[in-house]
């Protein structure tokens, strides 16, 4: 580790704590529906669309009318994506020609961008023409991170309200999520990503002479629109294959700073927007410190380990950092601090493979996404994971001190406990079941690169990114077979929804009831005390899920590794 590279952590993180306020007052204003300073463009276009649409700003729904039509509407992006896929060879706006996608990986596909997941079986600019990256793949970019800032919106409003019966109004939220925040952020970054030397165009791909003469045909399209909301929206599908390792999807160190920026922008300002929705924005920065404390200490371990080296090559005098399947123009530092960024969010770009990173390196990105991508995590989804934590915090604190437990003034029953526990427990129902099966099966077992160890780990990254909804991979892995495409994408399914549901019946819950004033007994929940609480239970409940996985796969390929074996 260097004091230069420590440098670039801290801008970074520096930049994104600045952007937590002022982002997180336009948001507030946004969604309590006042006037912003993009109203008068934007206000006639809303109205037009709830005329269109047959809603109104003003209509209110019920937890179980704003999941239904949630569920409805994620439904109908599903099925428009995956036909799609199918029609393909015979649709407009495929220069390269592109055939039909074969139906298991149009499934996993489909049910990848409608979960916000973005999980890859396929190269990019080798499977999808420009019409299916466009009308397909980055509409539901949109459309998905969407969904999760509306939840997200939803549930603060269950914690915050007085009391009442509802819960918002999904198509409100949605509209107000897309037109107000995500659409105008992702045209600057656009324009941003292209002045940048990011490709966007309608043209064909392009063929070169090598300098030994041999033809080259080099991938172009509409990149730089597809990049701005895979990140902004924690995405992370790539127009190519090698994603943001691609130097047109990531030309250099100014746009992979944007692009990591991008990725916590909207995660971290939505703890403002709680504090500022019920009225402390203290409690916003103590649920955002408890994410940083855990941020920070993925980032020193995984850049440590990758600065570290490779105790297998220092056996050979060959001193140094692990540089294996990094980019030279972002080096260890950036690489280790986008692996931790990129899996902290539910986004999973990538600028180096994570398959490359040491055994320690790569086991932070997977701890990250087995904790429930809670630390900033994806835009609206980390915000209720973190709450679905907070949950069991204040009951674990209303134990220790005899009284019922509650937070923000409303009473945490056993109705709240048992939707947060649900929440929590379906990511390692589909991690580590899919995981055990896998492993054993011959068609699982065949997919592998691997023996040993690392081999599991491929295998258990693959299944907890997909329930995660992250979409980043150990590459060692095959995933373009009937088996994973079929098991991921239902973990893809289990990993939104069964969260999901479950966030929303608690936000109905919470909603219809009083609020409870504040006495001498009341535990704080904007101080150090909560911030550590809410660390350890979060450190506790996924230490003792997951570590019995971690220490077959990871920790035992490290501690061979500094023997000497390999596998």
């Amino acid at each position: 580790m260097t004091l230069y590279g420590w440098l670039q952590i801290l801008v970074y993180c520096g930049i994104v704590v600045l952007l937590v306020k002022p982002l997180g007052g336009y948001m507030y204003r946004v969604f309590s529906g006042d006037r912003t300073f993009l109203s008068p463009i934007l206000a006639p276009v809303e109205r037009s669309l709830y005329r269109i649409s047959g809603t109104s700003e003003r209509e209110e729904q019920h937890w179980t009318s704003y999941a239904a039509a949630l569920l409805f509407f994620n439904l109908a992006g599903f099925l428009v994506l995956y036909f799609l896929q199918r029609l393909q060879g015979s649709l407009p706006y495929n220069p390269a020609g592109m055939t039909a996608v074969e139906p298991g990986l149009a499934f996993n596909t489909a049910a990848s961008f409608m979960t916000n997941t973005n999980w890859q079986n396929y190269g990019g600019e080798g499977t999808m023409s420009y019409l299916v990256q466009m009308a397909g793949l980055t509409v539901q970019n949109f459309l998905s991170a969407a969904t999760g800032i509306a939840i997200a919106i939803a549930l603060i409003r269950g914690f915050t309200k007085a009391s009442g019966k509802s819960i918002g109004n999904f198509w409100v939220d949605m509209t107000r999520s897309t037109l107000y925040l995500l659409l105008p952020l992702c045209i600057v970054l656009t324009l941003v990503y292209v002045y940048l030397g990011v490709p966007q165009t309608l043209g064909a791909y392009i063929s070169a002479t090598t300098l030994e003469g041999a033809q080259q045909t080099i991938a172009v399209g509409p990149v730089a629109s597809q990049i701005a909301i895979k990140m902004l929206g924690t995405n992370g599908g790539g127009f190519f294959n090698a994603n943001a390792a691609h130097p047109f999807e990531n030309p250099d160190a100014i746009s992979n700073l944007i692009q990591m920026v991008s990725i916590f922008a909207i995660g971290a300002a939505l703890t403002n927007v709680f504090g500022r929705m019920n009225g402390n924005q203290r409690q916003g920065w103590a649920i955002l410190t408890a994410m940083g404390v855990l941020f920070i200490a993925g980032v020193a371990v995984c850049y440590w380990a990758e600065a570290s080296g490779n105790p297998l090559v220092h056996v050979l005098g060959i001193d140094g950092g692990n540089m294996e399947g990094k980019e030279m123009r972002f080096g260890i530092a950036l690489s280790a601090l986008f692996a931790v960024v990129t899996t902290a969010a539910s986004c999973g770009a990538v600028n180096a493979m994570h398959d490359s990173f040491t055994a320690l390196g790569g086991m932070i990105p997977i701890i990250n996404m087995q904790l429930g991508e809670v630390i900033v995590g994806g835009v609206g989804a980390g915000l209720y994971g973190i709450l679905m934590y907070i949950v069991i915090a204040v009951f674990v604190a209303g134990l220790m001190v005899g009284r019922t437990p509650e937070y923000l003034g409303k009473k945490i029953e056993a109705k709240e406990i048992k939707m947060a526990m649900l929440a929590i427990l379906c990511l390692p129902l589909a991690m580590l079941v899919f995981t055990a099966i896998a492993v054993v099966l011959p068609t699982g077992v065949a997919s592998m690169a691997n023996a040993g160890p690392h081999g599991f780990s491929e295998v258990l990254y693959a299944y907890t990114s997909a329930a995660a909804n992250n979409g980043s991979a150990f590459g060692g892995l095959t995933g373009n077979t009937p088996w994973y495409n079929i098991t991921l994408g239902i973990g893809m399914l289990m990993g939104r929804f069964l969260v999901i549901i479950p966030a929303l019946a608690i936000a109905g819950s919470l909603v219809a009831k009083k609020t409870v004033p504040a006495s001498a007994g009341t535990f704080p929940t904007d101080g150090t005390l909560f911030v550590g609480l809410l660390v350890g239970v979060i450190l506790i409940v996924g230490g003792l899920t997951f570590f019995p996985a971690l220490a077959v796969g990871p920790i035992v390929e490290h501690l061979a590794g500094i023997h000497g074996q390999t596998f």
